[in-house]
């Protein structure tokens, strides 16, 4: 093999190049201390090192998100503190209005501090976080949650959801809680309901039989709305046989019957129906997990003796049961004219299977046609139902087993909006206006006023304690929550600390063996040179 002068020279450069571009190479890693200045350097180590740069991106918006939700939850949990505070405020007076020595003046002064504590309730309610967002609308932050309608109501806006952040790989977290969780969906102690009695007796002058409504000046037994002290037992019993008759078969006996004519009183309490009418407190019916209170309340001219107290009360029945859903009605802010609209459950079981949960929407399209159309209504949905007025008012408009009354002719272009109200849970606002309004219903020698006022204040103070309750286990989920966050950010900065060192290990420069290595290809380089040398003076002519 012959090599040519050009051959020597041109392999020498090449290599001299090659020995060249390594020193820099080594000398770039020992200035930069990194090690990997492209991916050709080490294959596996760069792929390996765009995994954990994207695991590091992940993690510090895992860390943003953990910061965002801690002040989120930490703020809503000052402000439900506050409303701790409040709700027991409110819980004392409605103790204090219990009092039987308070006049009617001292229950108005109570109801106009209870009237402020609503407003504070409501400015709470609507509290907003540091971006301007509102903590209690749920995933709806954007809009307000509570607004007071003009007859007084509260209407909750926001939804039944959540915000949510993502904190960890497999760890979603909610960074707020609805208005509809802690303050709306308030087991309802309340759901139960007495009708005004009947009576059917004979009456011991005449000898006349007399059946009918007992006109409210002559009523001398009561029977109150009751309360559900326990739920499970409501649920599973009280709910099935509703609606329930309590009759008294004497001055100190009554029957309990429920929907189908059966005997139930043996579960009315430990008595076996029996009570006593001269019972200064009145008498706790516990049935069923329902607390009802019968009272006798004789006038000043009643004899009290046994065959005169059987003349007087023997007869009294009272209807009772499980409160129907309500109506939240709005009127359209567009109607021109002052007709206004109720609504009532006509029909149960239709009511249950056809009406819209949401609730409906009644358009008028002239004075006499309409159109009820289920919520949320979307342009060219059908309505479920249509019709015509009569000539005479007020009209009712049936549809999904609801009895929908207006009171006057309407215009073209009127609008209602009706949502169900479910008796079985009450608003904190609800619990407080109700109260608010039963202190100033006037009492004074009213037994009846008297009576009923007793019961909404034993209704206000037993919802405002489940209030109290929702409020205190939204704050211990609250405090759940915050404690994952703090192992979250202790397992965030762990994995953080680890992916930093694992990323120097693979990219960073090892400074012993890189020296080493500069000071080897220098040599060789050295080497390469000087042999260059001595080569490039030889020639043929040396032989000849």
């Amino acid at each position: 093999m012959r090599l040519s002068t050009s051959q020597v020279f041109t392999s020498n450069v090449s290599g001299y190049q090659k020995g060249y571009s390594e020193i820099v190479k080594t000398q770039q890693q020992l200035s930069s201390g990194v090690r990997i200045q492209t991916p050709a350097d080490d294959p596996v180590g760069a792929a390996r090192l765009l995994q954990l740069e994207q695991q590091s991106s992940e993690l510090g918006q895992y860390s943003t998100n953990l910061t965002t939700a801690t002040n989120s939850l930490t703020q809503e949990e000052g402000v439900l503190t506050s409303v701790t505070n409040v709700l027991q405020r409110a819980r004392e007076l409605a103790v204090r209005a219990g009092n039987g020595s308070l006049s009617d003046n001292d229950r108005t002064s109570i109801s106009s501090e209870l009237e402020q504590i609503q407003t504070q309730l409501m400015n709470l309610m609507n509290s907003k976080d540091s971006s301007g967002q509102y903590l209690f609308s749920g995933s709806n932050s954007g809009t307000q949650p509570y607004i007071q309608n003009p007859d007084g109501t509260y209407t909750y806006q926001g939804d039944q959801g959540a915000l949510g952040l993502q904190v960890a790989s497999s760890t979603r977290m909610s960074i707020n809680d609805s208005g509809w969780s802690v303050f709306e969906n308030v087991t309802n102690a309340s759901r139960t309901y007495s009708d005004a009695p009947t009576r059917d007796y004979t009456d011991p002058d005449t000898g006349v039989a007399v059946t009918g409504p007992v006109a409210a000046g002559d009523q001398r037994v009561f029977l109150s709305q009751g309360l559900v002290q326990n739920d499970s037992k409501y649920n599973d019993s009280f709910r099935a046989g509703s609606p329930y008759t309590l009759e008294l078969v004497s001055s100190t006996q009554f029957r309990i019957t429920d929907s189908a004519g059966v005997d139930v009183t043996s579960e009315a309490s430990a008595t076996n129906g029996s009570f006593d009418p001269t019972a200064i407190d009145g008498n706790t019916v516990t049935f069923r997990g329902v607390s009802l209170e019968l009272d006798v309340a004789l006038k000043e001219n009643d004899n009290s003796s046994d065959t005169s107290l059987d003349n007087l009360l023997t007869g009294y029945s009272f209807d009772f049961g499980m409160a129907p859903d309500e109506f939240a009605v709005t009127r359209s802010a567009t109607n021109t004219s002052s007709a206004q609209m109720t609504a009532s459950v006509a029909n149960q079981n239709a009511y249950t299977t056809q009406f819209p949960a949401n609730g409906v929407i009644v358009q008028f399209s002239s004075a006499t046609a309409y159109s009820v159309y289920a919520q949320p209504m979307k342009a060219g949905d059908a309505a479920i139902s249509t019709g015509t007025l009569g000539a005479t008012f007020p009209q009712t408009i049936s549809a999904g087993g609801v009895d929908m009354t207006i009171s006057a002719v309407p215009a073209n272009g009127d609008q209602f909006t009706l949502q169900p109200k479910s008796q079985q849970t009450q608003g904190i606002l609800e619990t407080i206006s109700n109260l608010t309004a039963a202190l100033k219903t006037p009492t004074s020698g009213d037994t009846a006023a008297q009576l009923a006022l007793r019961d909404a204040v034993a209704s206000a103070i037993t919802n405002l304690d489940k209030g109290s309750n929702q409020v205190l286990a939204t704050q211990a989920s609250i405090g759940a929550r915050l404690n994952t966050i703090d192992v979250l950010s202790t397992e965030n900065e762990t994995l953080s600390i680890t992916n930093k060192s694992t990323q120097s290990d693979i990219r960073d420069t090892d400074m012993a063996a890189a020296t080493t290595q500069l000071v080897l290809q220098q040599t060789m380089l050295e080497a390469a040179q000087a042999s260059f040398i001595k080569i490039s003076q030889l020639s043929l002519f040396d032989k000849m």
